[in-house]
């Protein structure tokens, strides 16, 4: 565990979750799971990304549980879930896995939510598609995807201000592989954040909450994702997502610019909208809480209000 994990005031302050579960995954990692809000109410899941923790929607949970219930989990390795013991441990199949058994553990059986994925959150889902995961084809109504691409992360990446190139590439997957440690959480580290991940005129408020969540994440957990970041290959994941699927992209995103977003939304099979929102990067959750949330919030209205009332006639129908 790491010294910090989010900041302890303001809006991006964690919400205290009603209910904390245990999710145990295929090969026995165990996951750490948040629930917010009414049990009765409709439900949300928040799947993070690479660095981050349930802290990183903050936000979204303090806005979405005065009427939806919200769940949210850490991605193994990442805030209180425990890292993998080995390089095993870190795998595209993992992530699919670790899905499944959030939904098995936090769901009842036909239960159907929205959710919302950001970076490798959204990446989560894709494998879970790809896999035709049961539980993940069971329980989703509709998905949300965040900041996220489904190939060629490093060969698209800006973070290294060079032309695309081999140079760049290679400069970019030594940047983002790094084992070294990211230390405390200094003016520079802020700057230097601020600049790879978030637009140039995000709030201190805002980068403070996400250079706080992502020194928190142990350095071997930072490389060991981002080895499979850096082998991804999604695209067919794109492809069999086939549920009402939006997508948001920040348009100064340098992490996974928009040519991923505008890739996955030609290649959805049922794209509700793409927006770009102008001047915000690549935490488009923190950068922009408002949108996103009521993203979500619309989708929920739309899709898994109208999934329960279906599944009411279906047993009408049945009986």
């Amino acid at each position: 565990m790491s010294r910090l994990t989010h900041v302890t005031s303001g809006p991006y302050e964690p919400p205290l979750p009603a209910r904390e579960l245990t999710a145990v995954s295929a090969d026995g990692a165990r996951l750490y799971v948040q629930v917010h809000g009414p049990d009765d109410a409709p439900a949300v899941l928040l799947v993070h990304g690479w660095t981050c923790s349930t802290a990183f929607w903050a936000a979204q949970v303090r806005e979405l549980a005065a009427d939806h219930r919200v769940i949210t989990y850490d991605q193994r390795g990442h805030g209180r879930s425990p890292a993998p013991a080995g390089p095993s441990g870190y795998s595209v199949r993992a992530l699919a896995d670790d899905l499944e058994a959030v939904l098995a553990t936090a769901l009842e059986p036909g239960e159907r939510a929205v959710l919302a994925g950001h970076s490798m959150g959204g990446m989560t889902l894709m494998a879970a598609a790809m896999s035709a995961r049961p539980r993940f084809a069971e329980h989703t109504a509709a998905v949300l995807l965040c900041s996220t691409g489904s190939s060629r992360l490093i060969a698209e990446s800006r973070v290294v201000p060079l032309r695309a190139g081999w140079l760049r590439t290679r400069l970019t997957r030594a940047l983002l592989g790094s084992r070294a440690p990211l230390g405390p959480v200094t003016p520079v580290a802020r700057r230097l954040l601020r600049y790879a991940t978030m637009g140039a005129g995000s709030a201190p408020d805002k980068v403070e909450a996400c250079a706080r969540i992502v020194h928190a994440c142990p350095r071997a957990v930072r490389h060991g994702w981002s080895e499979v970041l850096g082998a991804l290959d999604l695209d067919e994941g794109v492809r069999e997502l086939d549920v009402p699927v939006a997508v948001v992209a920040g348009a100064d995103d340098r992490m996974t610019p928009l040519v991923h977003a505008r890739a996955i939304a030609a290649a959805l099979p049922h794209c509700v909208g793409s927006v770009e929102l102008a001047g915000v990067g690549h935490m488009t959750p923190i950068e922009a809480p408002d949108f996103v949330t009521g993203r979500i919030r619309q989708l929920a209205a739309t899709y898994v209000q109208v999934k329960q009332v279906e599944q009411v006639e279906q047993v009408k129908e049945g009986a």
